[in-house]
């Protein structure tokens, strides 16, 4: 088995769909609509055939609830793994991003964690060892 996609609640599929490709830099995959119905995925530019990130409208009272809790316990609904923390955060935090835990080093290697602007927090990731 493979992962292939996983989805991510957001309270704004345009806003988020601007923060994950011109903010963080990934790339649109898919975005088809039927109805008030909108599919809506980006990929990593490095693995376009790789897994899909589903940025899926939380218009469901159970997803907003879930995505609020998240958000308040400062809780990460997702993690990007990266070479460089130092070198993306400044790239990120140079387009506008507002980080709440700035590049912090951990005995596993490093992180820091974000507001994507739609509800969630995102942690960026860089390990010490091969994984």
């Amino acid at each position: 088995m493979k992962i292939k996609l996983t989805s991510l609640y957001v309270d704004d599929q345009d806003r988020a769909l601007r923060f994950y490709t011109e903010v963080l830099g990934f790339v649109k995959k898919a975005d088809f609509r039927q109805g008030p119905y909108r599919w809506l995925t980006v990929t990593s530019p490095e693995e376009p055939r790789g897994t899909e990130l589903q940025l899926a409208l939380n218009d469901n009272p159970a997803a907003r609830a879930y995505q609020q809790a998240l958000f308040q316990q400062g809780q990460p609904a997702a993690m990007f793994f990266t070479d460089d923390v130092r070198g993306d955060y400044e790239r990120i935090k140079a387009r506008g991003a507002e980080f709440t835990v700035p590049p912090t080093e951990a005995p596993w290697g490093s992180m820091a964690v974000l507001s994507d602007t739609c509800g969630n927090l995102i942690q960026i990731t860089q390990l010490n060892w091969q994984g």
